[in-house]
């Protein structure tokens, strides 16, 4: 597994891009330049005409040369773009050996995938689920989620909003819980929370009280199905290992009180680095903290491949118990 290297391709789509556009500037202009002439009749001309200036003449006339150039840098153009769309098919990722705590159905969501009706997600969070470190937006894990069931389900009408606002934590995502996720009236809400309580040394229990509340009042609401993601695996987060242990643990706690799933994130990422062997560098961006291109692809490819494990066990008219929901990726 150490040749699994993330995704990055800003810098890399960047130059060939920026070269083609160079390059296709002066065939643009030519082509314009010669439907003009074709739409506007030619006035008569002099007998001796001017000869043409410099400028004009160096427009008009295109090389083999130039447009082998050219060429060229399409070709490489459409090879960039192409590497930049599979980004957004599965990625060599794979789940914890032996398989770990489980999510269990999410029926509601399930049962309106079936039955084909609109699903609206809501991914609730910090800048995990904001996306910092990502190279771009679309590669966040929500857009990643979302990419992922369309191409799955691709005649379902699938929203998935991203509700994640960098730095929040417990305290501050309950002041906003109405507005943005019960408001809503989500049919699954993916509620990422802990990190940052973690960091600021918040006391573990308040946090879990906080979210089992949250998940409370979601519930009273209606039955939108809920899936907790504790924290990352990463080095600012073990640094306080205490702490994180005890995190993890309560919202595991929290989940098996409340019925609702749960992604164990932590014990994910763990697995990726102490078993799979992969270099934390290369799902954890410089900063310590974050995930890249290729620790969002892999969490929202798992998570994904879960709600559709769980469409197809409604669709087989399998029923798993309401309080299974440790996450058990295949």
């Amino acid at each position: 597994m150490s040749s699994i290297r993330p995704f990055c391709l800003t810098s890399w789509l960047a130059a060939p891009v920026a070269a083609a556009l160079l390059l296709l500037t002066p065939v643009s202009q030519s082509r314009a330049q010669a439907q003009a002439a074709q739409a506007t009749p030619a006035p008569a001309q002099a007998a001796n005409p001017a000869p043409a200036s410099p400028s004009q003449t160096t427009v008009a006339a295109t090389s083999p040369e130039q447009r082998g150039i050219t060429a060229r840098a399409i070709d490489k153009v459409k090879q960039v773009a192409k590497s930049a769309g599979d980004v957004f098919n599965r990625v060599p990722c794979l789940p914890p050996k032996g398989g770990a705590k489980a999510m269990g159905s999410l029926p509601h969501v399930a049962g309106k995938l079936v039955a084909g009706k609109p699903v609206v997600i809501v991914a609730f969070g910090s800048s995990s689920t904001a996306g910092y470190g990502a190279s771009s937006p679309d590669f966040n894990y929500p857009n990643r989620l979302a990419a992922q069931l369309r191409r799955q389900y691709p005649t379902a009408d699938i929203t998935v909003i991203n509700a994640g606002v960098g730095g929040e934590d417990a305290p501050e995502m309950m002041k906003r819980l109405q507005k943005e996720v019960i408001d809503v009236h989500p049919d699954m809400v993916i509620w990422q929370v802990g990190t940052n309580a973690v960091l600021r040394n918040l006391d573990p229990g308040d946090t879990a009280k906080m979210v089992e509340d949250g998940i409370a009042r979601i519930q009273a609401a209606g039955g939108a199905d809920i899936v907790l993601v504790d924290p990352q695996y990463s080095p600012a987060v073990n640094q306080r290992k205490e702490s994180a242990g005890k995190m993890v643990k309560l919202l595991g706690k929290v989940a098996e009180l409340r019925h609702v799933g749960i992604f164990p994130r932590f014990e994910v990422m763990r697995d990726w680095h102490e078993n799979q062997s992969i270099p934390v560098e290369s799902f954890v961006i410089a900063d310590g903290l974050h995930m890249n291109d290729w620790g969002y692809a892999c969490f929202a490819q798992l998570l994904g491949d879960d709600i559709i494990r769980s469409v197809g066990q409604i669709k087989l008219g399998v029923n798993v118990p309401g309080d299974v929901r440790a996450y058990r990726p295949m």
